[in-house]
């Protein structure tokens, strides 16, 4: 394994999964933490009031990742933190809780790389309508300016939106999470436009007002297959169904990326959708359409694909014992070759996988320590396939593991764990696991260990 010098190596996590400090120093609350008081609506009635206490344990944290060596980390802020009512008024105690992370971060030679939403709607913007609101991109672009004018001196790492399929498919459309509505498909429509909007808004706000030269992306779910073979029919039909809308649901790539890229949706996904495109106005797509520097994208699993005798791609299913992670999650290194490669001929930006990784079922073993040789496996398997992507000539640039620590999983609770770090919940303990130890190497190395333990 050959990683270009410069290669970012890093870790993420969402400030809802692990900051607490729900309600602390004027914080106002957000769709989560409403969702979250619904019976029955998260497992095991957990919540993220306290999380991994990442509001006041942030000095330990920032220490352990730079044992760990660190190269970057991937953080979000909270919006509901930082203005409560989610326009008007700034929460100065959360402004000097960001400075304080991001100084610690820069301390300790550890770039931080910052998220603008991670899921976290304010809720008094969500009473307003939230992205079925014409004027959130507007609201999106006033958070923005915040954020910018007071870290910008600081920070030069930037991506808008993480995962608008998610919170605006599952979450929204099929009540999985919050803010739990059942839009039609119009609705929906209209949430992704005025999201797409509220992306190129920001990237305008941080053109314009950023103190450090900026480097923006975004980091949206990468939805991939790939070829069952690398005969190129199949090769052709995994692209088509990696690039194509063949559904009504949000789980596809193009009707997101194509307008942030090209400025236009998609065809296919136009003639899926089926429903009249009079929500967008004049001028929308020249706001969507703002130049990126980099591609991020989240990918953790992939779906075999071949083609039919017709030509047409077919799913193949996984065969019986294909190995699956704990949240029942198929292992498929080969989705961090070809999702990667897909996108990025598709879209000619470099790409920065900005989530990877495995929930396993990790606790603390009678020596003291976390033994977790499966997440090993998995990580080494993926990060192989990025090696092997690059050397085939796709353009990427950096690699986050997901998570740094075991966290708050959403719908899930604290039963998934993905951090490199076991957390304790009734004691906040932290435990580097093999994995931490493992990776560290792996960024030492800039990647060439990946090669050992192999024959």
């Amino acid at each position: 394994m050959r990683f270009p010098d410069g290669f970012v190596w890093g870790a993420a996590s969402s400030a809802y999964q692990v900051e607490g400090g729900h309600d602390a120093d004027g914080k106002g609350p957000s769709v989560w933490d409403e969702f979250c008081r619904r019976p029955g609506a998260i497992w095991s009635g957990h919540t993220g009031d306290i999380a991994c206490d990442h509001y006041r344990r942030y000095p330990e944290d920032i220490a352990i990742m730079k044992q760990i060596g660190l190269q970057a980390y991937r953080l979000s802020i909270s919006w509901a933190r930082l203005i409560p009512e989610g326009t008007g008024k700034v929460n100065p105690a959360g402004l000097a809780f960001y400075d304080r992370l991001i100084d610690g971060l820069l301390a300790a030679g550890i770039e931080p790389w910052v998220t603008l939403f991670h899921w976290d709607y304010p809720h008094a913007l969500f009473c307003r309508g939230g992205w079925l609101n014409r004027e959130s991109p507007d609201w999106f672009a006033e958070y923005t300016g915040v954020v910018v004018d007071r870290l910008s001196d600081r920070v030069s790492r930037w991506m808008t939106i993480n995962e608008p399929q998610i919170f605006l498919g599952p979450d929204h459309g099929d009540a999985m999470g919050a803010p739990s509505l059942r839009p039609t498909t119009s609705e929906r429509l209209i949430t992704a436009h005025h999201t797409l909007m509220s992306h190129g808004r920001a990237v305008q706000v941080i053109r314009a007002r950023a103190k450090k030269k900026p480097s923006i992306g975004w980091a949206p779910i990468g939805r991939t297959k790939y070829p069952a073979t690398e005969a190129k029919a199949d090769i052709d039909a995994a692209r088509a169904l990696t690039l194509g809308v063949v559904a009504k649901d949000f789980w596809n790539n193009t009707w997101f990326a194509d307008p942030v890229v090209f400025g236009r949706y998609p065809e296919d996904g136009i003639k899926t959708y089926d429903v009249p495109m009079t929500f967008v106005k004049p001028g929308d797509m020249e706001t969507i359409k703002q130049p990126i520097d980099f591609y991020g994208v989240n990918i953790y699993d992939g779906e075999p694909v071949r083609a039919g005798p017709d030509g047409k791609p077919q799913i193949v299913p996984h065969t019986p014992g294909h190995p699956q992670t704990a949240v029942r999650w198929f292992i498929t290194p080969e989705a961090l070759y070809w999702g990667p490669r897909f996108l990025y001929e598709r879209y000619k930006l470099p790409i920065v996988i900005t989530e990877n990784g495995m929930s396993g079922t990790d606790s603390v073993s009678l020596d003291g320590k976390v033994h977790d040789p499966l997440r090993i496996d998995y990580t080494q398997r993926y990060l192989r396939s990025v090696g092997r992507a690059i050397a085939d000539g796709t353009d990427i640039r950096g690699y986050m593991h997901w998570s740094i620590m075991d966290n708050f999983e959403w719908q899930n609770g604290y039963k998934e764990r993905f951090g490199l770090i076991h957390v304790d919940y009734a004691t906040q303990k932290r435990t580097l696991k093999d994995s931490a130890h493992w990776y560290s190497k792996v960024i030492a190395s800039n990647g060439r260990s990946l090669d050992e333990g192999l024959a």
